[in-house]
């Protein structure tokens, strides 16, 4: 079993200030893999306190932005011959599938790092704009100072480093909270970081419960929070934000449509769904759970998607073979279950799936992919998000009514249209409230494009330069002469 008995606090290893222990379990095996050191509100102090003297007295927010580039690019070079360390790592602590894991959960995290990378070298950190008074003002971006990210166990990497390396860029310094269900693929970035030799203090990683989230979120040497994770926690983040004038962003929940309009080709939409739908077990915020189809053509519809929930791989999550892994902890199995059977009590009809355990499979957290017919979009299962491989089929007349269905839902993040005509699905895609879509494909997140949520699925966006600037602060400047300006 593994142990990491230290804490990364200010770009080195430290022994925690208590003795509380984070015990990681598979979900496959429902067995101990690793024994973690928790942080707790004692260490959030000293790793603030790092990371405020790096801000306030150390170099890295006054350093030209080609040396901060420079060194995410050899946290890049550092972190590319452990990908199948850390795609091993994540499909351990969380039951992704390896195949999901192998690009999702380990090849992407590079590519973000490249990304900003590319996109801080072209970013004008200081321009030169014409005054209204015929003065011209000198726009500087700076860094937005310490940052508190916290992040969630579905694809945490990922999210890790979509707001590290930002971060990064921008000149901050960085307290990072994962979640306590996979704190292993953290601690190995944090090996990474001290290995890229970035300045003492800059970046703190502390897995630990939500008492250390609350004490990073409260605490006053902090400037700023990136927070994802679930809506209901989201509130209460942004109501103490509020509360201290502090900046935040909120990347949170979803229940998202997937409309398949009347010329779509059935299997396209079913292999689409089984991405868009079911990816990382279930387990991911931009899930199109929803998958709205038109009532003249609902059989056909429901036939194939039936087929591909009905003969899903369901199993060990190291087996390349395996598409369905088991939930990341017991609470989540017993909630995905919980669902299911409501969606019963509700008259939804059960075609596949249901709340009883996968046949041959005798431990671990898994749920049978559930494929629900006849559902409306007010029961529970469409207007609550699952976190699970559970799909609701809601029929629609018209296209209108496919875009009031898909808009009627407290959450805005992700969908998708599925169509023989590309242009007739922009169309749609425009008339539907979320902050991505897709046209006859998942949405997927590229790192050049800003990526949020509207209504209850967030404030603000990572991912593109909108996801830079997130981190930056704006200083305006008159009468600096005109060779002040940086390239």
């Amino acid at each position: 079993m593994l142990e990491r008995r230290q804490l990364f606090i200010g770009g080195t290893w430290a022994s925690p200030s208590g003795d509380e222990v984070i015990e990681v379990i598979s979900p496959h095996t429902e067995k101990p893999i690793a024994a973690v050191a928790a942080a707790g509100p004692a260490d959030v102090d000293r790793a603030v306190a790092a990371a405020r003297l790096a801000q306030d007295e150390g170099p890295w927010p006054s350093l030209d932005p080609a040396e901060r580039i420079a060194a995410v690019r050899r946290l890049t070079e550092l972190y590319r011959p452990r990908r199948r360390e850390v795609a091993q790592l994540i499909t351990a602590e969380m039951g992704s599938p390896i195949s999901f894991s192998k690009f999702s959960q380990a090849m992407l995290p590079m590519l973000l790092l490249d990304a900003f990378a590319d996109m801080a070298s072209s970013y004008p950190w200081e321009e030169l704009r014409p005054g209204f008074f015929g003065e011209e003002v000198l726009v500087r971006r700076e860094s937005a100072g310490v940052v508190a990210a916290i992040v969630p166990w579905n694809v945490p990497l990922f999210l890790v480093v979509g707001k590290l390396a930002p971060a990064l860029l921008a000149g901050c310094s960085i307290v990072i909270k994962p979640a306590p269900e996979t704190p292993l693929d953290s601690l190995l970035l944090g090996e990474l970081i001290e290995a890229a030799g970035l300045p003492p203090g800059l970046v703190s990683i502390l897995p630990g419960e939500g008492k250390v989230g609350e004490a990073l979120v409260n605490h006053p040497g902090v400037d700023r929070v990136s927070f994802t994770g679930s809506t209901a926690v989201g509130r209460r983040i942004a109501a103490a934000c509020g509360a201290n004038l502090k900046k935040a962003s909120l990347e949170l929940g979803g229940k998202s449509a997937a409309i398949v309009l009347d010329d779509a080709d059935p299997a396209t939409v079913a292999a689409g769904v089984k991405v868009a739908g079911l990816m990382n077990n279930g387990q991911a915020c931009v899930a199109q759970t929803r998958i709205l189809v038109p009532e003249a053509r609902r059989d056909e519809f429901l036939d194939a998607l039936a087929s591909m929930v009905g003969n899903l791989a369901i199993g060990d999550p190291e087996d390349p073979a395996t598409e369905i892994g088991p939930l990341v902890a017991r609470r989540q199995q017993e909630r995905v279950r919980c669902y299911i059977e409501d969606g019963r009590r509700e008259g939804a009809r059960l075609v596949v799936g249901g709340s009883d355990a996968p046949a041959g499979i005798g431990c671990g957290w898994y749920v049978r992919p559930t494929l629900f017919a006849d559902v409306d979009n007010r029961m529970k299962i469409a207007r609550e998000e699952i976190f699970g491989p559970v799909l609701s089929v809601i029929s629609y007349g018209d296209e209108a009514e496919a875009v009031r269905i898909a808009n009627d839902s407290d959450y805005g993040l992700s969908g998708s249209v599925w169509t023989a005509d590309g242009a007739r699905g922009l169309e749609v895609a425009r008339r539907v409230r979320s902050g991505s879509f897709g046209v006859n494909q998942p949405y997927s997140m590229d790192p050049v494009a800003p990526f949020g949520g509207v209504k209850a699925s967030g404030i603000g966006r990572e991912l593109g330069r909108e996801g830079l600037e997130a981190y930056v602060e704006f200083k305006a400047i008159s009468g600096a002469p005109r060779s002040a300006a940086a390239p």
